[in-house]
């Protein structure tokens, strides 16, 4: 008579989950290195994936190496490190928003100061993305913050181009035909 009590307390299970989970992970991190493939993995199991970052805090480094997601900068998924890796001057946070489908979350205006700015933010569509970016907090000391959240300071972050400064000058003739309509 064996209860379902006694494998879940049993140290040898424990010991043997550990040891399978280490090997699938480390074999996942080879996998990941075929971009081509690992992609198509991804589609498939990334949402299952992205429960691990919420609820496996022992494996949560070795899960952030294999997230991938949308970004604002292309069309393929990018890795945490590359989206780190691309971060602007100043920039100290990793930016995401989440939504239903990722051509309503390039139209959503959250993103105009953003793309003002060239800083890359993470596209997030999958259910569990509503809630596995709260609770990780953060990665290599960069926090996770949603663009909805009201208080986003982008003053510290220098702008890819500042096109504020250059106001393309109206022509003369039109300038005094206006001022003349307006008098």
């Amino acid at each position: 008579n064996v209860s379902r009590e006694m494998l879940q307390h049993n140290p040898t299970l424990t010991r043997i989950r550990q040891g399978v989970t280490r090997r699938v992970l480390s074999e996942l991190a080879k996998f990941s290195e075929d971009s081509g493939a690992y992609a198509k993995f991804w589609e498939n199991f990334g949402a299952v994936m992205k429960e691990g970052l919420y609820e496996d805090s022992e494996n949560r480094e070795a899960l952030f190496k294999l997230l991938r997601c949308r970004s604002t900068f292309g069309d393929n998924p990018v890795s945490l490190a590359d989206y780190v890796s691309r971060m602007k001057d100043g920039q100290d946070t990793i930016y995401y928003i989440n939504g239903d489908n990722i051509a309503a979350l390039l139209r959503s205006p959250h993103l105009e100061g953003f793309k003002a700015r060239g800083v890359e933010v993470l596209l997030l569509t999958d259910t569990v993305d509503d809630f596995w970016p709260g609770a990780v907090a953060e990665y290599q000391g960069k926090k996770f913050k949603s663009v909805t959240r009201s208080g986003q300071d982008l003053g510290k972050i220098t702008p890819a181009e500042d096109k504020a400064d250059e106001k393309p000058a109206a022509p003369a003739g039109d300038l005094d035909a206006l001022i003349a309509l307006m008098k």
